[in-house]
């Protein structure tokens, strides 16, 4: 479903996927199925977004980033693509940013560019992410620090190697 009120240009638009409106989704732009694009969502040429992810309103997901299956960004979240933006001055190549598997990331959170967010990784809202976050790690802050370990249900992780609400081994 793709909203009347949306501007795709993108024939790569996956099985089941809605497109909100107010949304603009740019010619390059790749998006898998049972995706969720909420209102108002810019999303540029080169970028990839797999299967299962849900984007919330005011996001702009530029040139470069790469968001892999079942992650969940936030409202209002912030990506970056140059370290050095000038008016009328385009890079050759924009900073790669890639959003792994399941991460969550929370609203109004700044991701730089260039960055990798790991898998099952989460992020606590309003953080500035300027490094890359491994997998199953839990950021939060400005500047984001590592405050622990999640499971892949998203439960924070205590000393013992189970989860105590999903009962799987870490």
């Amino acid at each position: 479903m793709i909203h009347k009120l949306a501007d795709n240009q993108s024939d790569h638009i996956g099985y089941g996927t809605q497109i909100w409106q107010f949304c603009v989704v740019m010619k390059g732009a790749v998006i898998g199925d049972h995706c969720n694009i909420n209102a108002h969502v810019l999303i540029e040429n080169d970028v990839v977004i797999g299967n299962n992810v849900t984007v919330k309103s005011g996001v702009q997901i530029w040139n470069g980033i790469t968001i892999e299956d079942n992650v969940f960004i936030g409202p209002n979240v912030t990506f970056t693509n140059d370290f050095t933006p000038r008016s009328k001055n385009y890079p050759e190549d924009f900073l790669k940013t890639k959003i792994q598997l399941g991460a969550s990331i929370g609203a109004n959170t700044t991701i730089l560019g260039g960055i990798s967010i790991g898998r099952f990784s989460m992020i606590g809202a309003g953080s500035v992410v300027t490094k890359n976050i491994g997998d199953q790690e839990l950021w939060y802050g400005n500047p984001a620090k590592l405050q622990g370990r999640v499971c892949k249900c998203g439960s924070k992780c205590t000393s013992s190697l189970t989860c105590k609400k999903c009962k799987e081994i870490d």
